[in-house]
């Protein structure tokens, strides 16, 4: 449909998955498998997701990989929580994460319902 790498919401999205890479680097080893994995997992999804959303031939397609991408959006941010609880990271880092996610869930939100109300594809 169109070039994903335009979209402000993939640019952040990929922002943020950096950023949680970045962060996990400093996560407990035995964790390498388990909660890293998952954020660094639902983290790539957000991106991912847009961008395979904007190579599908239909609006249908684009809004069903927005929705996946939300979906990704909030399990990141309970992850992101989870790991706060267990005192992964420092609290600031965390809060800072969590702000951009937040952030992405909105931008999120907001080009699904301009998606949706548009004429055609986008």
């Amino acid at each position: 449909m169109f070039d994903f790498r335009k979209l402000r919401i993939w640019q952040h999205g990929q922002e943020v998955t950096v950023a949680v890479y970045q962060l996990t680097r400093h996560f407990p080893k035995d964790e390498l498998f388990g909660l890293t994995s998952q954020l660094r997992r639902s983290a790539g999804s957000v991106p991912h997701n847009i961008a395979e959303g904007c190579g599908r031939l239909s609006k249908p397609d684009l809004l069903r990989f927005l929705t996946i991408a939300m979906g990704s959006a909030s399990e990141l941010e309970s992850q992101l929580l989870l790991a706060q609880a267990l005192g992964y990271s420092s609290t600031e880092a965390i809060e800072a994460l969590l702000s951009d996610v937040v952030r992405l869930r909105k931008m999120l939100a907001a080009y699904y319902q301009k998606v949706k109300g548009s004429q055609g594809a986008e």
